[in-house]
């Protein structure tokens, strides 16, 4: 029997993960790796399933809670079914943003799963919002790094050097030991390379302390959904605007609760021409609206999820819901909101090939 590499790429809401995970896949099987890859979304939605698997990766999403808190039983079933279905030698799991990394490995060495190595444990860092976050959120930041074997300042080129030498300088102070990479996920480059090269390592990283749980510690309102939409034909400049519009709208609103949030509001617009992903990171960030390789297909719809620090989650609900529904009238969309109940999910895993 073969054994199974398993890499955990971690990191805060908006970091980068998703890019990162997406790259390094493609490049996995450019070497002629069979990979798979678990997303965990902390809202009952998923979005980043949807992202990674239209590049062709096979991907199965834990939605509705964090894998190293409430979804334990539902990892060791992922994994073992990916395991018997698709046999594959890698398997990339990315954790929500408010997930402890070290934990989630932990807790898959208790599995009976067969033969498994681990790759170095990754946290990926914003190199423009490392100041920020630590003012939201210090304890939760610091325990994401001080779990890594590897962190990742990514988004290096929306940062200038003042603020990358910063944020090496800050994990540095927190944990000597760890190794620091620099680059942008965007960029494929000899930077990110470096870093593919590392998670060919093994880990030998042992650490005992008590569990924490992520979703209390990081102090994040969190909000996911999907309604179901008619294009009506639009144009892919036309759904872009929009996408832009309605992460400026929400970005607006969530600041007049707390001017200095930081996290991940995201949106997949699944159409007629193909799959749009919206997204925005801070209250200081500007929305990045991108179309994705993927040719429009099955049923049309809006995902989301909205996670930030320091908003309540009822007033998050409202804010996005207001949002989004002003947006599709003014397009003249006709829309519906779909109703997600977690107990009609009982494994909560949904698979796309």
């Amino acid at each position: 029997m073969k054994q199974l590499k398993i890499i955990i790429i971690g990191g805060f809401l908006g970091s980068g993960k998703t890019t990162t995970l997406r790259n390094l896949g493609k490049h996995l099987i450019d070497k002629g790796h069979k990979i798979a890859i678990i997303v965990n979304e902390v809202g009952e939605v998923g979005v980043d399933g949807e992202t990674i698997s239209s590049g062709g990766l096979v991907t199965k999403e834990l939605t509705s809670g964090c894998i190293c808190c409430s979804l334990r039983i539902s990892m060791e079933y992922t994994l073992q079914t990916l395991i018997e279905d698709y046999d594959p030698d890698v398997v990339i799991i990315e954790p929500t943003g408010i997930a402890f990394p070290l934990q989630i490995k932990e807790h898959i060495e208790l599995m009976d799963i067969g033969d498994v190595s681990f790759a170095p444990v990754v946290t990926i860092v914003d190199a423009s919002r490392l100041g920020v976050e630590w003012d939201q959120i210090p304890r939760f930041i610091e325990n994401q790094i001080v779990e890594s074997e590897i962190v990742c300042i990514n988004k290096i080129d929306l940062a200038d050097g003042d603020a990358i030498a910063s944020s090496t300088q800050k994990v540095l102070e927190i944990n000597s030991d760890v190794i620091v990479v620099e680059f942008s996920a965007k960029n494929v480059d000899e930077k990110f390379e470096r870093f593919m090269d590392l998670l060919t390592g093994e880990s030998e990283l042992h650490q005992q302390r008590e569990d924490l749980n992520s979703i209390e510690e990081s102090g994040v309102g969190a909000y996911a959904g999907e309604y179901s939409i008619s294009s009506n034909g639009m144009h892919s400049d036309k759904v872009t605007t929009m996408l832009d519009n309605l992460l400026m709208d929400i970005k607006d609103k969530v600041r007049a609760v707390n001017p200095d949030f930081v996290g991940h509001i995201k949106f997949n617009f699944k159409y007629s021409e193909g799959l749009v992903k919206g997204s925005l990171t801070s209250s200081n960030g500007e929305p990045v609206v991108e179309i994705l390789d993927e040719k429009g297909a099955g049923e049309e719809h809006l995902k989301f999820l909205c996670a930030v620090t320091k908003v309540p989650k009822e007033e998050l609900v409202k804010i996005v819901d207001e949002c989004i529904q002003s947006n599709l009238k003014k397009e003249g969309l006709s829309f519906e909101k779909i109703s997600f109940e977690v107990h009609d999910k009982p494994n909560l895993i949904t698979l796309d090939i």
